[in-house]
């Protein structure tokens, strides 16, 4: 990974619960995550601020203390407090979940509730990370994700179609 360009997570997807409760970590975002990881590690984590997970490949690691000190700077311009202990926490609170090479991984029961899992995943690029999103979650948001919900309403009704 040294000298590498910073992994980029882009694209949608969208995956059900499989056998044995499991799920599949999409082709085009398995790849990333196991470039990034240097192996089959999926960091996954409850999103700061939505009501989604966020998820990663190991080299993020590398990024969040830079991340950390960029928001204390941010913070300490606009007068405003920063906890940097609780930030740490939420930052590098992710769970390490192995995955198999066709992507399957168990998501921890803390993980599923907080995200609120269904038996469905839509996976949303985010540059440096990914959300995972339970679709109906995903559907009661706000305008700004009119994108992402387009996206991932469109991969539902193939889905439907393929299961007919």
């Amino acid at each position: 990974m040294a000298g590498a360009l910073p992994i980029r997570y882009s694209g949608q997807a969208l995956t059900f619960m499989g056998d044995k409760g499991r799920f599949v970590l999409p082709p085009d975002f398995r790849n990333m995550v196991k470039e990034s990881s240097e192996g089959r590690v999926l960091c996954l984590a409850s999103h700061s601020r939505f009501g989604c997970l966020v998820g990663f490949g190991l080299s993020r690691q590398l990024e969040l203390d830079a991340q950390l000190d960029r928001e204390e700077e941010m913070a300490s311009r606009v007068g405003r407090e920063f906890d940097r202990e609780i930030r740490e926490n939420q930052l590098f609170g992710f769970k390490r979940i192995p995955f198999d090479d066709s992507g399957r991984f168990t998501m921890p029961d803390f993980l599923q509730s907080q995200g609120q899992v269904g038996d469905a995943l839509y996976f949303q690029g985010a540059g440096p990370s990914f959300t995972v999103w339970n679709p109906a979650i995903l559907a009661q948001q706000n305008d700004d994700w009119n994108g992402a919900k387009a996206a991932c309403a469109d991969l539902l009704t193939e889905a439907e179609a393929k299961r007919k």
